[in-house]
């Protein structure tokens, strides 16, 4: 019986062991692909920028951007912050406790995160629809930057109630909502391969799919690794403050 008992905890340890190996082989690559995800988006954003600083000559494509400029700049400002300091987040030794890394980037992640959405809504909704945009898009951009809000507003609220499983599955999600330019340029890619130069529909899919994707492997990472504690001690909550 001892043999037994001594047998399960071994096996026990080794699969730990194993699970915490994998953890760290996964963070080797995870952040670097993250960030290399954010890249060409935020290349293109910095051009937009340059573009409306030096006063470039305005063309039917941009004329909305120099009518109003702000919240392109601060979308692509706010972007780009949440894409770099986000994919950071994902440092396991930046997030455990007595190191306020995380806490203190947060603070950070969270009202840039809210920038990002609340421009892009703005912009969706106030900027003159392209030509080539079709009303899918801009029903899927209403959609996803909509839920991009939200699900910050509940990452916040469950970190208030020191619910560390629920903040942490709500800011993987809005994460994976405001990465959705960079995987955007993959399914393009694909699209185009695929099916030439796509119409207005299919670009809208294309697009669509890519937030579906980043959705998706979001809910993977927040299934496979569930949270041993689900609360935070006042304590922690109070530096949080």
């Amino acid at each position: 019986m001892k043999a037994d008992i001594h047998s399960n905890d071994s096996f026990r340890d080794l699969s730990r062991k194993t699970r915490a190996q994998n953890r760290k082989g996964a963070a080797v690559w995870l952040v670097p692909a993250l960030i290399l995800l954010s890249i060409i988006p935020l290349i293109f954003g910095v051009l937009r920028l340059h573009e409306l600083a030096s006063g470039a000559e305005i063309t039917p494509e941009n004329a909305r951007f120099f009518a109003s400029p702000l919240p392109v700049v601060l979308h692509i400002v706010g972007a780009g912050i949440f894409a770099i300091f986000g994919a950071l987040q994902f440092v396991s030794r930046l997030w455990k406790r007595g190191n306020k890394w995380h806490r203190r980037a947060g603070r950070i992640l969270v009202p840039c995160g809210l920038i990002v959405g609340l421009s892009g809504l703005w912009m969706t909704i106030f900027y003159p629809r392209p030509e080539d945009a079709s009303g899918l898009l801009y029903v899927l951009r209403l959609l996803f930057g909509t839920g991009m809000v939200l699900a910050i507003i509940l990452g916040f609220v469950a970190i208030r109630q020191r619910d560390i499983a629920r903040h942490r599955a709500w800011m993987i999600r809005a994460y994976a909502i405001g990465l959705g330019a960079g995987t955007q340029v993959l399914t393009g890619i694909v699209g185009a391969v695929i099916l030439g130069t796509p119409n207005e529909f299919e670009s809208a899919v294309l697009m669509g799919a890519a937030w579906v994707i980043n959705l998706a492997v979001a809910e993977w990472a927040i299934y496979r690794q569930p949270s041993k504690n689900g609360r935070l001690p006042s304590t922690v909550i109070s530096d949080m403050q």
